[in-house]
């Protein structure tokens, strides 16, 4: 994607569900217990990018001891319904942890999940291709209303 040189930001139509999910790898020599755990994501993702249906609109990810994987849903229902689908990847991958790793200490496992309405937010974008909330959603330029954080935060 092409680099936008000037100041943008994400405008919201209505509410989004932003999802933030990860793993910890907490014992680097048990790869039999973490690489099942981190091979579980990519399988959800590509699941539901072959599926907008389903209502993921974007993810962003980052790797490390600990992975981070920031994802944009149409809306809490749509997350809650995959993660309760008996017919997707999420309930094997979710079955396989508990089975194998469960609470013994070897991969931390976690996630948060954040409702945001227009007006409770704000987002800034400069020299910056279509990224993260403005990705999943819309870029605009910062222009009038727009023009502070503060402007932005109160939609």
């Amino acid at each position: 994607m092409d680099v936008i040189p000037q100041r943008m930001t994400a405008a919201l139509d209505g509410e989004i569900v932003v999802f933030v999910i990860g793993m910890r790898i907490n014992h680097f020599w048990k790869v039999h217990k973490w690489w099942p755990v981190a091979m579980a994501m990519p399988r959800m993702v590509r699941e539901l990018l072959a599926k907008p249906e389903l209502g993921l609109l974007h993810a962003e990810s980052w790797f490390g001891r600990t992975t981070v994987m920031v994802q944009y849903w149409k809306s809490f229902e749509a997350l809650e319904a995959y993660a309760k689908n008996r017919d997707g990847e999420h309930l094997p991958a979710w079955a396989a942890f508990n089975r194998n790793v469960a609470s013994n200490g070897d991969v931390g496992i976690w996630h948060e999940t954040y409702v945001v309405r227009p007006g409770g937010y704000e987002a800034f974008y400069n020299n910056m291709p279509p990224f993260g909330l403005a990705r999943a959603t819309r870029i605009v330029p910062i222009s009038g209303r727009r023009e502070h954080a503060a402007d932005r935060l109160r939609g």
